[in-house]
């Protein structure tokens, strides 16, 4: 399983900073997808001692990784996260367009599911297909509803702004 580039992101997992690794060799093809270069399987090898380079570098930074990706090698996104629970504390993410839940969901402590659809939008859109689910304790909670927290603050204040300036009739005396 190859890896084009990694960043360190603050919006992918709520509450965490997370080192988001990108892996390429997509089999999704999601329209509108916004990493269409991720279709090729182009990149270097995420290699055991390759995530052991990634952690001496930024592993001091990063409260969680996250595998971008993958979906076409299960069985290797797996292996990442069983190798990094032995060798760290990091949590462990999986972003998939995949839309069940793996077998080994035990692994990791977040996943999202969900291909990507135009007109649903991405996670941050209250009418996404996609989910992020957190690992408690073994059962699937939905988290995606932390995506939309602005968009729910700015419709409750556009509310309040709408009570605040409306006009209502004086009483009469």
């Amino acid at each position: 399983m190859k890896y084009y580039n990694f960043d360190i992101v603050f919006q992918e997992i709520p509450d965490e900073v997370t080192l988001a690794v990108n892996i390429s060799g997509c089999p999704n093809r999601c329209p509108g997808c916004h990493s269409p270069h991720l279709w090729e399987n182009i990149g270097t090898e995420l290699s055991e001692q390759e995530i052991q380079s990634l952690l001496d570098r930024y592993g001091n930074a990063i409260t969680c990784f996250c595998i971008m990706g993958g979906d076409g090698r299960l069985d290797e996104v797996e292996k990442v996260a069983q190798y990094l629970h032995k060798i760290s504390d990091l949590k462990v993410a999986w972003y998939s367009g995949r839309s069940e839940m793996p077998a080994h969901f035990d692994l990791f402590q977040y996943v999202k599911l969900g291909d990507y659809r135009p007109s649903h939008g991405g996670l941050d859109s209250m009418d996404t297909n996609q989910r992020l689910y957190r690992n408690c304790d073994g059962k699937a909670v939905d988290i995606t509803s932390r995506f939309w927290r602005k968009k729910v603050d700015q419709m409750s204040q556009e509310r309040r702004n709408i009570l605040v300036h409306s006009t209502i009739p004086a009483m009469q005396v």
